[in-house]
């Protein structure tokens, strides 16, 4: 990557995970057995939550070669509905062109998705929600927490010594000799003159071992790299709550929590997990939406209880009193 003096004073740093890189990064991982002292448990997890629906998704994030960048738009928006909203709204022209750089013939329903059709994009739709919902919203507490490390480590970096600094702070995904940021670990070959874009840096969760970026060089620029992680973020067992949890919340109420901290659930799954009827099960969602731990994610006709960060935290608090 080239840089200017006009681009090193437009490089910034995401203000928060990015939760459509986390979603597409995460399908990557699953496809893959790298990191396993780091995600092992995760992916084990996620496995388990994976649904037939979510296919579309899989085909155009395959773990090995490109992504469509449709996937992933510059200025998505925090939330991951409204986010969803945006890459849903991608124009027909970028849609086919993102879909055709994928390796081999697509399937039937990219193939429609490539034309834009309104069945195929709400079937990308649901899919995306489904595997957010499962497998990336459960854990977001610690997904934020590293992010924001990593945030702050760049922003002292900055102070000190203006981008330049934070840009040599990158390595060893990224090496800065200027005027050029080199990233020995990434997968293609090219060189990319910002002309004046700047660059955006996005720590990601699930990012693993080299960065990554766009294809297309004539868009906003990203560099999306690894943050470090904790080994024990994913240790306890968020399904069996601990007894100074229970006295807190009451044990019935404890194990509600507790049911949703790998995936978000109806209320009857709420109670098929608990073994506790459907009105006392949402009895128990609704006081603890009330306190800030649970929150409601609608999917078309179906409300799931999703675990709030609050409410992580609160589990993954109580877990060494286990």
């Amino acid at each position: 990557m080239h840089f200017s003096g006009e681009d090193l004073a437009r490089v910034r740093v995401a203000a928060a995970p990015d939760p459509l890189w986390e979603v597409l990064l995460s399908v990557h991982l699953l496809g893959k057995r790298e990191g396993a002292a780091i995600f092992g448990g995760w992916r084990r997890r996620a496995r388990q939550a994976l649904a037939p629906g979510m296919r579309p998704l899989f085909s155009l994030a395959p773990p090995w070669g490109y992504s469509a960048d449709f996937l992933t738009p510059s200025g998505a928006p925090g939330d991951f509905g409204a986010a969803v909203e945006t890459v849903l709204a991608t124009p027909r022209r970028r849609l086919r062109g993102d879909v055709e750089r994928l390796e081999g013939r697509p399937s039937p329903d990219l193939a429609d998705l490539s034309r834009g059709r309104l069945p195929a994009l709400r079937l990308l739709g649901a899919a995306m929600t489904g595997y957010h919902r499962r497998t990336v919203a459960p854990y977001w507490s610690s997904i934020d927490t590293a992010v924001r490390a990593e945030r702050a480590r760049l922003a002292h970096e900055f102070l000190g010594g203006g981008a330049e600094a934070a840009l040599g702070a990158l390595r060893p995904f990224a090496i800065w000799q200027p005027p050029v940021l080199s990233l020995p670990l990434h997968p293609a070959d090219r060189d990319v003159r910002l002309d004046g874009r700047g660059l955006v840096l996005i720590p990601s969760f699930f990012c693993w071992r080299a960065p990554t970026t766009l294809q297309d060089p004539a868009g906003p620029q990203v560099l999306v790299y690894p943050v470090r992680h904790d080994p024990a973020w994913l240790t306890g067992d968020p399904a069996q709550p601990s007894r100074s949890l229970r006295r807190l919340l009451g044990a019935t109420r404890a194990s509600v929590l507790a049911a949703v901290a790998d995936t978000p659930a109806t209320t009857t799954g709420l109670a098929r997990r608990t073994g506790i009827s459907p009105a006392s099960a949402s009895e128990h969602a609704r006081t603890l939406q009330n306190a800030g731990l649970l929150t409601a994610s609608r999917d078309g006709n179906r409300v799931y209880h999703v675990l709030t960060e609050l409410g992580a935290r609160l589990l993954r608090g109580s877990a060494p009193s286990n």
